[in-house]
């Protein structure tokens, strides 16, 4: 195993946001302990709410657009928003369990 020098936001829904995506595609259906998304951020941070303030709106975007690509359903994209749709962990400790190399799309 090896460490990967990264740490992560980790983001799973709240009902605000299962609500509204199942609004947007009823076929697919989210669930607030369905599976939560990792984003890897700079490994040694030291304030947690700055780590969030600093990416919360690449996250939000991104999550929104994996349900849907129109725009204008889209909520406010503001911290409070994200804070009340989202439940966040993070961490600092990456660990790589695979020996092949990391590849990005």
């Amino acid at each position: 195993m090896f460490i990967v020098n990264r740490g992560y936001i980790l983001v799973r829904g709240k009902q605000p946001f299962v609500d509204w995506a199942n609004a947007q595609q009823p076929e697919f259906e989210v669930t607030v302990d369905g599976e939560p998304t990792i984003y890897l951020v700079e490994e040694e941070f030291y304030d947690e709410q700055l780590l969030i303030k600093e990416n919360f709106k690449r996250i939000f975007f991104a999550e929104l657009d994996a349900v849907s690509d129109d725009e204008s359903s889209f909520p406010d994209i503001k911290l409070q928003v994200f804070n009340d749709w989202f439940n966040v962990e993070t961490g600092s400790t990456v660990m790589d369990t695979m020996k092949g190399g990391l590849n990005r799309e």
